[in-house]
C-alpha cells in the first residue's frame, strides 16, 4: 500500500475545504511571517500559470472510541499553511495577523495595463490604472461590466475586450492547480513526524515541538486551540509584554477565558532570565507531566496511541490532552514561576546570558514541578533545583540531544523517595576529585567568553556578593546588570608589545576580570608588576588611589582572594604570563568547587 496519494485540486476548492473544516490549519490563528512580496510573488506564479509547489495534508489515524466506534481523523495540512493563508488573505480579503498579534489586512494590487501585481501602496491609490485590492475583483457581489467600463473611461488606452480577457485570466486564479500530497492515515506517528521534521519552511527545519503544535491546534474536542493560544500568547509576551493589548483586542474570545487570565500577569513582568519558547515550554511541560523525553511521543499520545497494542484509542488521546494542559497550566502559573526564577537568581545567574545551555534551565524548572507536586519542603526544593541546575552546566549534562537525559533523570527523581539522593548519586559519580583539579581547570583553557566555566566563575562570584577587581564598593554583579565589559589582567595592548599576538593567548579567560572602566584606563598598558606595584603604595601609604578605590591593605588582600588573582601578580611581567594562566585556572576551579558546595 503506498504511504501516500498525489492528487491536484484548485485554489478555489482548498479555500472551500477550509472554510468548511474539512481540512484543518494548525497555524491560521499564528502570526504569518511571510512578507507581503512573497504574497504578490505566489499570485503572479498563479497568474502566469506556473507551478507553485505542493501542499501536503495528513488524516489522523483512526481512533477507537469508548463505546467501540471508530472515528475518522480529520485531515490536517501540515505543510503550505504560509501559502493557503496568503492565498486566502489576498483573495478573500481574510485578514491575517501579524507578529506583534495586530490583525491586519494583506492587500495586494494589479495593473490590468502591465499585468503586473505589487504590494499596495500611497502611490497605487493614487493611480487610476491599479486596480488597489486583487479582493474585489474575487467578491460575489463583483461587476465586471460594470467594472470594465468605468475603468475604461479612466484609462482609454486600454480596450475594454482587452480589459475583459485579462480580468478573467485574474479571476482564473481561484481555478489554477494545486498540487496536494495526501499522507496515508496508515502511516505510524514516528513515520509521520519524521517526515514532517524533513520539510523545509524558510530554509529552517520543521521540529517535533512544531508537529506537536500543530496536533494540539487541530484537535477542538479536549479544548486544543485553547492550549495552543496558552502556550503561545505566554511564550510571546515573556518577550513582548508590549503586545499585551494587540492579543486582547485581536482574541476577544481568548482573553475572557480562564486560562488568558491566568497569564495576563506577564504584560507587568519585567525579567529576561528564562524567555522561554513554545518548544521550551512544550518540553517542560511534557517532560514534568508524562515522565517522558521524547516530544514524538508526546505526538503519539496526543493521537491516542496505546504503545503497547499500538491502537489509537480516544479515552488515551483525552487524557494526554486533560495531562498536558495541566501541565501548561503549571509552567505559567506566577506563583511556580517567579518562585523558579528566584532560585535561578539565588544561584548567582543574574543575566540570560550566564546561561548557554537553554537545556539546562529547561529541566531545572521541570524538576521544580516535579518537586512541588511531591509536596517536599520549600527549602529542600530550592536546594535541590539551584544545585542540579549547577551541576548541569558544570558536567554539560543536556548540551547534546537532551531527550534521552531528560528521561533518565526525570524518572529517577520521580522514583527515589528522598530525590536528594539521587542527586547525591550523580553528585558522586560526576563531580569527582579528579574532575576538581584536573578537569575543570583543563576545561577553564579556552578564550570563549561565552564558556558555561567561565560563566560558572562569574555566577560563583555574584553569589559571594564580591567586589569588582579593585574595587571596594562596586559589585561584579551591579557591572553584570548594567551590562559592563570584562577586562584584561594581563592588558591585551601590553601583551601585543611583548611579542603575545595570539588572540587565543591573551583573550584567555583565565585573563579576564569584571572591573570598573575607570580602573580599566588607569591600567592602561601597564605591566601587572608596575599597575600593582602603584596600587600596593597606594596602600602602604595610605595615599591617595590613582588605580581603584582601595587604600588598604587588608582590603586589597581580600579583593584579590576574590577575584582569584595571585599574591604573586605583584612581581608579574610578560615573561610569567603562561604561570599566570595556570594559577588562575586552579584558583577558578576551586571557588567555583567551594561556591558549588555551599549551594
Amino acid at each position: 500500500m503506498s504511504n501516500y496519494n498525489v492528487n491536484n485540486s484548485t485554489v478555489e476548492s482548498i479555500i472551500s475545504w477550509i472554510k468548511n473544516k474539512m481540512i484543518a490549519i494548525p497555524e491560521i490563528q499564528r502570526p504569518f511571517v511571510w512578507d507581503a512580496t512573497k504574497v504578490r510573488d505566489l499570485l503572479d506564479s498563479l497568474y502566469k500559470n506556473y507551478p507553485v509547489g505542493y501542499i501536503i495534508t495528513w488524516q489522523n489515524p483512526d481512533t477507537k472510541l469508548k463505546d467501540g466506534s471508530v472515528s475518522s481523523g480529520k485531515k490536517i495540512l501540515i505543510d503550505g499553511q504560509q501559502r493557503i493563508t496568503a492565498l486566502t488573505a489576498a483573495i478573500t480579503g481574510q485578514e491575517i495577523i501579524d507578529s506583534n498579534y495586530k490583525k491586519r489586512r494583506i492587500r495586494i494590487a494589479f495593473n490590468p495595463i502591465e499585468e503586473k501585481f505589487e504590494v499596495r501602496n500611497p502611490a497605487i491609490l493614487k493611480n487610476s490604472r491599479w486596480i488597489h485590492d486583487i479582493s474585489e475583483v474575487f467578491s460575489p457581489e463583483f461587476n465586471l461590466f460594470t467594472y470594465i467600463n468605468e475603468y475604461c473611461e479612466r484609462n482609454p488606452e486600454i480596450k475594454q475586450d482587452e480589459l475583459n480577457r485579462i480580468l478573467q485570466k485574474l479571476q482564473q486564479i481561484k481555478y489554477s492547480s494545486i498540487g496536494m500530497i495526501e499522507l496515508s492515515h496508515n502511516l505510524d506517528i514516528e513515520t509521520v513526524t519524521e517526515i514532517f521534521i524533513r520539510i523545509n519552511s524558510k530554509g529552517v527545519v520543521l521540529s517535533q515541538a512544531d508537529f506537536a503544535m500543530s496536533k494540539i491546534t487541530v484537535n477542538e474536542s479536549y479544548q486544543g486551540p485553547n492550549i495552543r493560544k496558552t502556550i503561545d500568547y505566554f511564550c510571546h509576551l515573556i518577550k513582548n509584554p508590549s503586545d499585551y493589548d494587540n492579543i486582547k483586542n485581536n482574541d476577544s474570545d481568548f482573553s475572557s477565558s480562564d486560562s488568558f487570565n491566568r497569564i495576563k500577569w506577564v504584560k507587568d513582568y519585567n525579567s529576561s532570565i528564562y524567555e522561554p519558547s513554545y518548544s521550551d515550554l512544550l518540553r517542560v511541560a511534557f517532560t514534568y507531566k508524562f515522565l517522558r523525553g521524547k516530544i514524538s511521543n508526546l505526538v503519539s499520545l496526543l493521537s491516542g496511541r496505546d504503545f503497547e497494542t499500538r491502537e489509537y484509542k480516544e479515552e488515551i488521546t483525552e487524557a494526554s490532552f486533560s495531562k498536558l494542559n495541566d501541565g501548561v497550566l503549571q509552567f505559567i502559573d506566577q506563583t511556580n514561576f517567579k518562585r523558579f526564577i528566584m532560585i535561578v537568581k539565588s544561584a548567582g545567574i543574574i543575566s540570560p546570558k550566564l546561561i548557554r545551555s537553554k537545556n539546562a534551565i529547561n529541566f531545572a524548572y521541570t524538576l521544580f514541578l516535579l518537586l512541588r507536586d511531591k509536596n517536599l519542603e520549600g527549602n529542600k526544593i530550592n536546594h535541590i533545583v539551584r544545585k542540579w541546575l549547577v551541576l548541569s552546566i558544570l558536567t554539560e549534562r543536556y548540551s547534546g540531544s537532551p531527550e534521552t537525559m531528560f528521561e533518565f533523570d526525570i524518572r529517577r527523581f520521580n522514583i527515589h523517595g528522598n530525590p536528594e539522593n539521587y542527586l547525591n548519586n550523580v553528585e558522586e559519580g560526576e563531580l569527582s576529585e579528579a574532575y576538581w583539579t584536573n578537569i575543570l581547570v583543563n576545561n577553564l583553557d579556552t578564550s570563549v567568553t561565552s564558556s558555561p566555566y567561565f560563566n560558572l566563575y562569574v555566577m560563583s562570584q555574584i553569589y559571594g556578593n564580591d567586589n569588582a577587581f579593585l574595587s571596594k564598593s562596586v559589585k561584579v554583579s551591579h557591572l553584570i546588570e548594567e551590562r559592563g565589559d570584562i577586562h584584561h589582567i594581563f592588558p591585551k595592548k601590553y601583551l601585543q608589545k611583548c611579542g603575545i599576538k595570539n588572540r587565543g593567548k591573551y583573550n584567555q579567560i583565565a585573563n579576564y576580570v569584571y572591573t570598573e572602566q575607570i580602573v580599566n584606563l588607569a591600567i592602561n598598558q601597564k605591566a601587572p608588576n608596575i599597575y600593582m606595584g602603584q596600587v600596593r603604595e597606594q596602600c602602604e601609604l595610605n595615599a591617595t588611589s590613582k588605580i581603584g578605590e582601595i587604600t588598604n591593605k587588608q582590603e586589597l588582600e581580600i579583593n584579590l582572594e576574590v577575584n582569584c588573582i595571585p599574591i604573586s601578580i605583584f612581581t608579574m611581567d610578560f615573561t610569567n604570563f603562561d604561570e599566570f594562566l595556570l594559577i588562575r585556572r586552579r584558583l577558578m576551579a576551586q571557588k567555583i568547587r567551594n561556591y558549588y558546595k555551599s549551594l
